[in-house]
C-alpha cells in the first residue's frame, strides 16, 4: 500500500486534515475530521472498556498472576514545575538536534539519515557515483563529476548547499584521498567525505537532508512546551504542558488509595493530550507535536512484578491483534539490556511496519516499561542522580536535595500484613494517534467487484473493525420512491441512539456502497420492494460482499452480534 493514497483517502474522506490548513498549515499538527473523530473515539472507548470500565474486578484473567482492581483519572495538563524537576524531564527530556550552516533547517541527529534515503538529490548522487566511480581501483572520474556537480540541473538544483557542489576540486581530492584510505564504497561514508570541507578536525560533518550543506555537531533541545501561568511574564511563573500524561497518576497515587477501596495490586488509566516539542515531526501522525496517550500504571508488590510486567506485555500484544493488527506486520520486541533505562528490569515495545517506513522497519505502538519504584521514590524524596548513584538524591551546593520531592508518604501498607513498602509499577503506554494510523493502515486495501451493470472496477476498502468503524451501518433505499425512503428512513431513526448509522438516497446504489466502502463502514441495509411485503431488508458485508435477508424488528440485534464477533 501506497502511504500516498491513504493521505489522500484521509483528506477526501474526512478522516485527517493539516491543522490550519487555509493558513498553509502548521507542521506537527493534525484535525480529526467527522470520520476521523469517530474512529479515533471508538479506538479510545475500547481501550478504556477493555482495561478499565469492563474489568472483572473479582476474577483472575488468563495470565494474570492474581486478581486486581482498576479505575481512572483525568488530569491537568498543565502542572507544578517541581514534578516535571523531580520526574527528570526537566533536566533530561531531551533530543539531540543539529541544524544546517547553509539553510537554517533543524533536525534531530538520529532521524538524519533516515530522511537522507528521501531526498533526490542524494538519490541523484547515489546515481551518478555509481556511473563515475570504480570500486576495485578505487578510483573516481573527477572531471564527470565534476561537471555534474557544477550542471544546474545537477548538483546546483537538487543540493545547492553540498560541499560538492561549493567547491567541487577540493571535495573531490578528498574524496580521492579518503577512498584509498577506507579501501570502501559505503554510500553514507561517500556523502560524509562529500559534504566536509574541513578536513583539520578528526570527525567527519554530516551532510544536510535539505541542501547538502554542513550540520552542526548534535546538540540537546529540551522537548517540553513552555507557557506562563499568571499576569506576570518571569522565570517565577514558568510552566510546562505536560509531555506525558504519567506523572498526573503518580502525583495522585495517594489520593486514589484515600478516596477509594482499591488495594494492590491495582491500576489507574488516564487517556489525554500530551506535547512535544519535536524537531522534526514527520510521517503523517506517526510523530506530532501535540498527540494523545492511553496510559496505565499499574501498582504491584516487588516480588510479584515481573510476574504482572509479563501479563501485561501479552495482554497489550493481544488487544492490537484482537482488533485486527494481525500478522508479521505486528510484533512484540524485547528491549536489549543496554537499551533499557537505569531504573528499568524490562522493557518491551509493541511495534507496528508502517508503509512509510523503509522495508523491514517497525515502529512503535505502545511501550510496556517494568518501572520498579523509580517515580513514588522521586516524588516522595526528589530526582535521584543516575549519572553516578541511581540511588542517591542530588544535592545542591548547600548540601540540600537539588529537586526536593513533595515530602509525601508515598508507601503502602498492606492491613492484613501490616507491611509497608513502596509500590512497584507497571507502565502500559499507548498512543492513541498512533494506534488510529495503524488501523487505518491496516485497513486500507483495494480489490475487485462489479459496479452496477455487472463490470469489474477497483474498489477502494477499509476494512476497520467492526467496534472501530466510525459508521457502523448505512440504510439505503433503492429508488426514492415507491415508499422506500420512508421505510428506511424509520429503520435510520431505530438504529441512530444505539449506533453511529448514516442515512443515504444519493446516486446509484453501486455507488453509494463505494462512499460506505471508502469510509469503512460495514454494513449496508437495502431497502427494496421485497421490504415493503415481507417487512425484510438486504444486510451487505463490506468486507465478504455477502448479502443477506433480514427481518426488519431483528435489524438492531443482528448489527449488534456482528459487531461484537
Amino acid at each position: 500500500m501506497e502511504m500516498e493514497k491513504l493521505v489522500s483517502l484521509c483528506k477526501r474522506r474526512g478522516f485527517l486534515f493539516q491543522s490550519s490548513e487555509i493558513y498553509g498549515g502548521l507542521n506537527g499538527f493534525w484535525d480529526y475530521g467527522p470520520l476521523g473523530v469517530e474512529l479515533k473515539r471508538n479506538v479510545k472507548e475500547a481501550w478504556w472498556r477493555d482495561m478499565v470500565s469492563g474489568h472483572d474486578d473479582l476474577s483472575v484473567l488468563p495470565g494474570a498472576p492474581d486478581s486486581y482492581e482498576m479505575t481512572g483519572l483525568d488530569c491537568t495538563i498543565i502542572m507544578h514545575p517541581q514534578v516535571w524537576k523531580c520526574s527528570g524531564h526537566y533536566d533530561l527530556f531531551a533530543d539531540m538536534m543539529q541544524s544546517c550552516r547553509q539553510c537554517k533547517k533543524l533536525f534531530r541527529a538520529d532521524h538524519v539519515w533516515g530522511l537522507m534515503r528521501e531526498t533526490e538529490w542524494a538519490n541523484a548522487i547515489a546515481e551518478t557515483l555509481a556511473s563515475n566511480f570504480d570500486a576495485e581501483q578505487i578510483e573516481v572520474d573527477a572531471e564527470k563529476l565534476a561537471k555534474w556537480a557544477k550542471d544546474r540541473k545537477g548538483g546546483r538544483r537538487l543540493a545547492p548547499g553540498l560541499a560538492l557542489v561549493r567547491h567541487p576540486e577540493n571535495t573531490l581530492a578528498s574524496l580521492q584521498q579518503s577512498l584509498a584510505e577506507m579501501k570502501a564504497d559505503s554510500f553514507p561514508v561517500l556523502l560524509q567525505h562529500l559534504a566536509t570541507e574541513d578536513k583539520k578536525t578528526s570527525g567527519l560533518l554530516t551532510p544536510c537532508p535539505e541542501c547538502g550543506g554542513d550540520l552542526t555537531e548534535p546538540r540537546e533541545f529540551n522537548l517540553m512546551f513552555e507557557t506562563i501561568v499568571g499576569a506576570l511574564k518571569d522565570e517565577s511563573n514558568k510552566a510546562f504542558l505536560r509531555p506525558e500524561t504519567a506523572q498526573g497518576i503518580f502525583v495522585n497515587f495517594k489520593n486514589v488509595l484515600d478516596s477509594t477501596r482499591v488495594k494492590i495490586p491495582f491500576g489507574i488509566a488516564q487517556v489525554g493530550k500530551s506535547f512535544r516539542n519535536e524537531i522534526t515531526p514527520r510521517n503523517f501522525t506517526f510523530r506530532s507535536r501535540e498527540f494523545e496517550q492511553m496510559e496505565i500504571e499499574f501498582f504491584c508488590h516487588p516480588d510479584s512484578s515481573q510476574s504482572w510486567y509479563k501479563y501485561w506485555r501479552d495482554r497489550r500484544m493481544q488487544w492490537y491483534q484482537d482488533l485486527g493488527l494481525a500478522g508479521e506486520r505486528l510484533i512484540l520486541r524485547e528491549h536489549d539490556p543496554d537499551e533499557l533505562s537505569h531504573y528499568s528490569t524490562g522493557t518491551a515495545d509493541i511495534e507496528y511496519a508502517f508503509p512509510f517506513l523503509p522495508a523491514g522497519e517497525y515502529g512503535e505502538l505502545e511501550g510496556i516499561a517494568h518501572r520498579g519504584d523509580f517515580d513514588l521514590r522521586s516524588h516522595m524524596e526528589g530526582k535521584l542522580d543516575e549519572k553516578s548513584d541511581p540511588l542517591v538524591v542530588q544535592l545542591d551546593e548547600h548540601g540540600k536535595p537539588k529537586y526536593r520531592g513533595s515530602g509525601k508518604d508515598l508507601t503502602y501498607r498492606d492491613e492484613l500484613t501490616n507491611e509497608r513498602y513502596i509500590p512497584h509499577v507497571i507502565e502500559p503506554s499507548a498512543g492513541a494517534d498512533r494506534a488510529t494510523l495503524a488501523f487505518l493502515c491496516e485497513a486500507y486495501r483495494e480489490d475487485s467487484a462489479p459496479d452496477d451493470k455487472g463490470n469489474l472496477q477497483t474498489r477502494t476498502v477499509m476494512s476497520l473493525h467492526p467496534r472501530l468503524a466510525p459508521v457502523k451501518a448505512a440504510v439505503f433505499p433503492l429508488v426514492k420512491k415507491d415508499g422506500m425512503p420512508e421505510v428506511a428512513k424509520d429503520i435510520y431513526r431505530a438504529l441512530k441512539p444505539k449506533f453511529s448509522v448514516s442515512y443515504d438516497e444519493k446516486g446509484a446504489v453501486g455507488r453509494r456502497y463505494r462512499r460506505q466502502d471508502e469510509a469503512g463502514t460495514p454494513f449496508c441495509i437495502t431497502v427494496d420492494g421485497d421490504s415493503l411485503i415481507d417487512r425484510t431488508v438486504t444486510i451487505r458485508d463490506r468486507d465478504t460482499l455477502e448479502q443477506t435477508r433480514v427481518r426488519i424488528d431483528d435489524i438492531e440485534s443482528e448489527i449488534e452480534n456482528r459487531i461484537q464477533s
